[in-house]
């Protein structure tokens, strides 16, 4: 069911704002078929300086967090980052009603944490960043190592592009996968990555385009009902599986076992969501011998077990109760 008003998100921006991360809520959420209204402000209205050599002016003041659903606090650049709050930004955060989700990209999370809105949650910021957040905040727990975290009604993402994983994120817990899928097509972006994916990948391009892995992923994505194995993979990429295993982690972040778990799971999700398939019969589709597997490793990484996610996030007729 649409809902009968967009969902307000208010964008907010400090003087040495990153204008790309700036613009990644608008984008993102606005491919999401009239689902948001999303605006920018300021703490007093004014223009606010780009760390870009130019400055925007956003349409409103800290009276948009007031009414909004959801604030996204964005990055400033490094060398303005102070340990307690800019003047302003504390009486403007102020304004933000109890209830209301509150997220940062980046640096924004070092606004949220001299708020006290990160006290006694993990969040996470850029991984260049991680070692001054540890020394201001040491009382929060932090995790460098992940795209974004989401604790609660507070979610923090890493650095610049991650924006766009936390808001396709927001898409997916709101409305379901099928129209964050649709929203990242809109913007020709990957339409998940989980938020415990490494954030930091120590050599994304390979130094020999030919020796690349990716061939090898797509060929095992179009066979996710089988049971493959590392060596199988190897032998596809005409690789020693010592040599895949060292490619496939320094392309993707993550052993070839645990990449195809994820892909697994994630279309397991897609299935729950857009389909009546029972968990049996998802299982096998998805290359898990039994459906019990698919339920150990469903709960281990989303923390519900399937049936309460198609439940929540289904976007087809109910389904009724199976095994």
């Amino acid at each position: 069911m649409v809902p009968s008003r967009p969902h307000r998100v208010a964008v907010l921006a400090l003087d040495g704002v990153y204008p790309f991360e700036l613009g990644i809520p608008a984008r993102v959420l606005g491919a999401a078929d009239d689902r948001y209204e999303v605006v920018v402000c300021s703490c007093d209205g004014g223009p606010v300086a780009t760390n870009a050599g130019f400055t925007v002016v956003p349409e409103h003041g800290s009276e948009a967090l007031a009414s909004a659903d959801t604030v996204i606090v964005t990055p400033i650049e490094t060398p303005r980052l102070t340990r307690e709050l800019p003047e302003g930004v504390a009486d403007a955060l102020a304004r933000i009603r109890p209830g209301t989700r509150v997220a940062s990209i980046c640096s924004g999370g070092f606004i949220l944490a001299a708020a006290g809105l990160l006290d006694g949650r993990t969040a996470t910021t850029h991984w260049e960043s991680a070692a001054l957040f540890r020394r201001w905040y040491p009382h929060l727990r932090l995790d460098e190592g992940v795209l974004f975290v989401e604790d609660g009604d507070v979610l923090t993402s890493a650095g610049a592009a991650s924006g766009v994983d936390l808001c396709l994120h927001l898409i997916r817990t709101d409305h379901g996968a099928a129209l964050a899928n649709r929203a990242a097509r809109r913007c020709v972006v990957a339409p998940y990555r989980e938020g415990g994916q490494a954030q930091y990948i120590e050599r994304p391009v390979p130094d020999d385009p030919a020796a690349s892995t990716s061939a090898t992923r797509q060929w095992a994505l179009q066979r996710l009902a089988e049971r493959l194995t590392v060596d199988q993979m190897a032998q596809h990429a005409h690789m020693s599986t010592r040599t895949f295993v060292r490619r496939f982690h320094a392309e993707t972040g993550l052993p070839p076992g645990q990449w195809l778990t994820s892909q697994r799971l994630a279309h397991a999700r897609h299935l729950l969501e857009s389909t009546d398939l029972t968990v049996d019969q998802i299982a096998s589709e998805i290359g898990f011998a039994t459906a019990a597997s698919l339920r150990q490793h469903f709960n281990a990484e989303l923390g519900v077990p399937p049936l309460a996610y198609r439940r929540t996030f289904q976007t087809t007729r109910p389904m009724q109760p199976s095994a």
